[in-house]
């Protein structure tokens, strides 16, 4: 018996052995990335959905229903004029379907914005033509009989009438980089309100309306540019430049907003007479589609604790309230992100109840009622039926772990649409809610993609990603497990880890913490996206080196309700910092880890966190690494810093905290990793914060990365920076 053993333990090595290994620059070269469907727009018809092909060359309309081969809507290689693409990056269906705007060249600007040289194509006679021949353009959007286009370039909005042979006229003059911007947001409401177009059409086609930011007085942020490569910027090769933008930290001036409407025939702008303090905000505007002399505006203080939705007559100017949501803390952006106008009214989300929930109201800001109840979150809106009243949404109501796909009905009662129970998934519905393309996965599997019916059966997969799932069982991967466990002050976090192939449970290993941290993030769910690049896979590199990897959602984080994530207000980093030690004491407990070898990362705000955990106190970390953190919140934007900080004149006292009022506490083997050309977390913290350590006497190690933002990324950047964390770990905690 005893060689039959032994031959099955060589066996077994040798197996094992010959599995393939990850690799870093595997990972960061996406080899091992799922594949998804992108780019898919839902069409009128409410049957079918358009799609780019994933080299750019055509756009494809399919059928919900999975039964039809794809019609080609747009084909590079089928243009009748002498226009020649090489491929398309996006494109804009107009309502009616006979045009499509299709965008080149599509430059970045910021998180939401880009540039690009849009062209109108006629889908039946195959004809292309630029849309402006006066440079490139942002943010187009056709009005809702699809006769015309508006756009903005450098700070002004323009107008291109194709029932007119596409004649433009210019709408604004007062555009100017750093004083007026008209149509789009400037940085800190595109970067804290999530979007990037700040005007609409109304009904009927006769006006359009948009909201206007007066930067003048915003103080100017500059960080320096240098040659570098990948790409390499010949301009700085003899002397370094700069970039110079409007960016308001925390207590700083802000623009000041005023919404404005243009009537398309007479030409006449008109100021809306909304009374907001100089100071607020408005992160939103909808015309009804029902009625063209309504438009809403939604507005917010600057302690972002009152939102305001007003009904505006964009002729008369005339503004009054109709709904205000106030908080006790503060309103979350979600209520933004998901506000959806109907054919008589509107869908606001709000925490009133204690979680994210959907109410309806009418145009006079009556509440018809409340669409969705629980003890759940609500986590995404896809739509209203006006017609049967019925909610179609996604939610946690299983788990804040999980999200499911549901519906309720006019009277509240709720229906999963989503087959799995357990698991993320997320929904792109048709134009009629008759159909729905599901995405679904766990952190064992890779994302499956279907498109369903109303019940929610599966009509056919799209991509069930099996390469990958072949590529990954050709790998030593280790188990991945969810934990949770109560700390000392009774609350009970949720994580995941991720052991080692091999692991055995008389071995004591290292761990390393992963976690970001932030208001209303989570990281710890039942999703393939899970892990710092998704899959768990650097996660299971570190596993691979003989590392178990830990991530756990500590308070303030998303998914539990209000009362959970909005704790830390007032307070940031204070709480977050207590959970992560409090996690790896609870780690160092299990009989499996060795305590003296825990380590903790995050980048961004899980940097941040990661410095006040290592300068929590208690010294439980023996490294750590903080890419692109904030170090003091008195460096950071006012929009994002205030909603859950105030302005530092209101909290003093909460703003002092911070890593480097506590670098002399820092506590283990600390890597620092910045961008140097940062538009959000500015170099500034790291330079600050290295400072503090330097007369704190704490020794540290720094790495800056040439001419990249907060991302840190192109080129070889991202296959080095991971190098440089793993060999942290591994110099220090093995």
């Amino acid at each position: 018996m005893k060689p039959f053993i032994s031959f099955l333990v060589l066996l077994c090595t040798a197996f094992m052995s010959n599995a393939q290994r990850l690799t870093i620059g595997d990972l960061t070269n996406g080899v091992y990335s799922a594949k998804s469907i992108r780019s898919v727009t839902t069409l009128s018809d409410g049957e079918s959905y358009s799609q780019l092909s994933d080299d750019g060359k055509q756009i494809l309309r399919h059928n919900f229903r999975g039964s039809e081969n794809a019609e080609v809507l747009f084909d590079v290689n089928n243009i009748r004029n002498r226009v020649k693409l090489d491929r398309i990056d996006c494109y804009l269906m107009s309502p009616d379907g006979k045009n499509i705007l299709v965008g080149t060249q599509t430059k970045a600007i910021y998180r939401h914005s880009s540039t690009a040289e849009y062209y109108i194509y006629n889908v039946a006679n195959h004809t292309l033509v630029h849309l402006s021949e006066g440079g490139p353009q942002e943010q187009p959007l056709w009005s809702r009989d699809g006769t015309m286009i508006a756009f903005v370039r450098d700070g002004n909005l323009f107008l291109v009438k194709l029932l007119f042979n596409n004649s433009e006229s210019q709408i604004t003059k007062d555009g100017e980089f750093g004083k007026v911007i008209n149509g789009k947001p400037d940085w800190v409401n595109e970067e804290e309100f999530s979007f990037a177009r700040a005007f609409d059409f109304n009904a009927d086609g006769t006006m359009l309306a948009w909201v206007r930011y007066d930067e003048s007085e915003v103080p100017m942020f500059s960080f320096p540019w240098y040659k570098g490569m990948s790409p390499e910027k010949k301009e700085y090769a003899q002397y370094p430049g700069s970039y110079d933008y409007k960016y308001p930290i925390a207590g700083a001036r802000n623009s000041i907003v005023s919404v404005h409407s243009f009537d398309i025939k007479s030409r006449v702008i008109r100021k809306m007479q909304l009374p907001i303090p100089s100071d607020g905000y408005v992160p939103r505007i909808f015309f009804s589609p029902s009625d063209a002399q309504k438009l809403l505006i939604l507005s917010l203080n600057r302690q972002q604790n009152q939102l305001d939705i007003y009904i505006a007559n964009p002729r008369s100017t005339e503004c009054r309230v109709i709904v205000r949501e106030q908080a006790e803390c503060y309103v979350p952006e979600d209520a933004f992100r998901t506000f959806q106008v109907t054919t008589d009214g509107f869908i606001l989300m709000s925490e009133r109840s204690g979680y994210k929930h959907l109410y309806l109201y009418d145009l006079n800001g009556t509440l018809r009622r409340q669409l969705t109840s629980g003890n759940f979150e609500v986590k995404a809106f896809y739509g209203y039926d006006s017609k049967t009243g019925t909610t179609y949404f996604s939610c946690n109501r299983e788990s804040p772990l999980q999200q499911s796909i549901y519906k309720s009905d006019i009277k509240g009662n709720l229906t999963r649409l989503s087959t799995s129970s357990t698991g993320w998934n997320n929904a792109i519905f048709s134009t009629n809610f008759r159909y729905f393309m599901n995405t679904w996965s766990d952190i064992n599997t890779p994302t499956i993609t279907t498109l369903c019916d109303a019940s929610g059966k599966t009509l056919k997969t799209l991509e069930d990603n099996s390469v990958l799932r072949k590529k990954l069982a050709g790998l030593r991967l280790g188990e991945r497990k969810f934990f949770s466990f109560t700390t000392t002050q009774g609350i009970q976090l949720n994580g995941f880890m991720v052991l080692p192939p091999d692991f055995n449970d008389n071995k004591k290993y290292p761990v390393v913490m992963y976690q970001y941290s932030g208001p209303g993030s989570q990281q710890v769910v039942d999703s393939w996206s899970v892990g710092s690049m998704g899959g768990c896979l650097y996660e299971q590199y570190l596993a691979q080196e003989g590392f178990i990897s830990v991530c756990v959602d500590g308070r303030g984080t998303g998914g539990r309700g209000r009362d959970f994530e909005q704790c830390t207000y007032m307070k940031l980093g204070q709480l977050e910092s207590q959970d992560q030690v409090e996690a790896a004491i609870w780690l160092g407990q299990q009989p499996y880890v060795d305590k003296n070898r825990i380590a903790i990362w995050g980048w961004s705000f899980g940097g941040f966190n990661t410095l006040m955990s290592m300068s929590e106190g208690r010294p439980v970390f023996a490294a750590g690494v903080a890419v692109a953190a904030p170090t003091s919140w008195r460096y950071y934007d006012s929009i994002y810093t205030e909603r859950y900080m105030r302005t530092p004149n209101e909290n003093g006292d909460g703003y002092d905290v911070c890593p480097i009022s506590r670098a002399s506490k820092l506590n283990g083997s600390l890597l620092l990793i910045h961008g140097l050309a940062d538009d959000n977390v500015h170099f500034r913290n790291a330079a600050e914060y290295t400072e503090a350590l330097v007369h704190a006497d704490k020794d540290f190690r720094e790495l800056t990365y040439t001419n990249r933002n907060h991302n840190i990324y192109g080129g070889n950047t991202r296959n080095h920076l991971f190098r440089q964390i793993t060999q942290h770990f591994k110099e220090h905690l093995k």
